[in-house]
């Protein structure tokens, strides 16, 4: 055991506590006035215990004995995904929650982004390939990606849907994918991106009353907002233009802890969770902020160097879909804040409120652990 601590990565630990101790923080500051939330920030807390816990028992077993129950793990996310039109509530128009006791709530969209990445890790390692064939391993992979990635989408869920094809293409670019098949592939992203984007503007009218009759022009909204602002309503655009009104107030150096004007008087939502990062910008202002940043740079930095040292194929999948996985989540929750990706129920890692969010990354994070520790030990 004192082997297995001692090949820790020391960094990787340090930034989980400095994670916490910043969420801590922003969570108070976010819900201190606010009676329906008060003590958030100690839930939070617990929540990291079992975090950590769950990171230091995952060093008692080789993750390649994990990886070998991939596909069960799969099978077990997907069935949850489809469980929930049968069982799950609806939060913020989208179905994609199981309540629990204690007035808890779990969202199996989050942790079946991790079982996706063990599963086309698995499926890789297993097919031991220098180049990805089209037909044997790219298509195979993409229809693992499908499945999950429309049922989060129509629960609807965009910010989470949407981190399940990034991961595929990392891990896809990863595995070393063919040259020309990437060209292919990307022509085609643009062209199909570019020709919906065209039909959107162009047919803006069209679509929007179509979607009224699905009663889903709330999804159209948050686009209106990136997209179209002068189109948009005042209420699609209010939680986007209180959020950059409220990290540009921060200026250099903020408000001060406790003294964001915005965050106290609840002028933007979910302070405490999704719009977390506007606690940063407000009470910490841009130095704050490119601190955090800093922060997930070094984290995704320094588990790269770890892949890059890795013997076995596996374990570097896994840790480049976590880190996509990552980097994913922490461009979208920033860039919705600041105006440049459309508002989405999409947390900020290690930070924002939440405890299926938090406990996914913590365990991502001891899959990472795990692997620089059991890399040259065979089963």
């Amino acid at each position: 055991m004192k082997k297995r601590i001692d090949r820790l990565d020391g960094i990787i630990l340090s930034l989980l506590f400095i994670f916490m101790g910043i969420s801590i923080f922003c969570i108070y500051s976010a819900t201190w006035m606010n009676p329906d939330y008060v003590g958030a920030h100690i839930r939070m807390l617990y929540f990291y215990g079992l975090g950590f816990i769950v990171v230091f028992a995952m060093l008692f077993i080789n993750y390649k004995i994990i990886l070998k129950f991939a596909p069960l793990y799969y099978m077990a996310g997907v069935g949850l995904l489809i469980f929930l039109y049968f069982k799950g509530d609806t939060i913020n128009n989208s179905q994609g929650w199981f309540s629990l006791p204690g007035g808890l709530s779990f969202q199996p969209a989050e942790i079946c982004k991790l079982f996706m990445i063990l599963l086309l890790a698995y499926f890789l390692s297993k097919r031991n390939v220098e180049l990805l064939n089209f037909t044997k391993e790219v298509m195979p992979m993409g229809l693992m990606t499908l499945l999950p990635f429309m049922l989060v989408l129509m629960q609807p869920d965009l910010g989470n849907a949407i981190g399940y094809p990034v991961i595929f293409l990392v891990i896809c670019w990863v595995g070393h994918i063919r040259y020309s098949h990437a060209i292919i592939g990307m022509v085609i992203i643009v062209a199909v991106s570019g020709t919906m984007l065209y039909s959107y503007v162009k047919y803006h009218d069209e679509v929007k009353q179509y979607m009224a009759t699905k009663n889903k022009e709330y999804w159209l909204d948050r686009i209106d907002a990136v997209l179209l602002p002068e189109q948009a309503s005042e209420k699609s655009t209010y939680h986007m233009k209180r959020a950059i009104t409220a990290i540009g107030s921060g200026s250099l150096q903020g408000d001060g802890f406790l003294k964001g004007t915005s965050v106290q008087r609840g002028q933007v939502p979910y302070t405490y969770s999704d719009s977390i990062f506007v606690v940063v910008g407000e009470e910490f202002g841009f130095v704050g902020s490119s601190v955090l940043l800093m922060l997930y740079f070094i984290l995704i930095y320094r588990m790269m160097i770890i892949a890059l040292n890795l013997q076995t194929k596996a374990g570097i999948y896994v840790i480049m879909g976590i880190a996509s996985m990552f980097l994913f989540q922490i461009f979208e929750n920033v860039g919705m804040l600041i105006g440049i990706m459309p508002i989405t129920g999409i947390t900020l890692p290690f930070i924002s409120y939440g405890g299926t969010s938090l406990m996914t990354n913590m365990i991502s994070i001891g899959f990472v652990l795990n692997i620089k520790v059991y890399d040259d030990v065979e089963l």
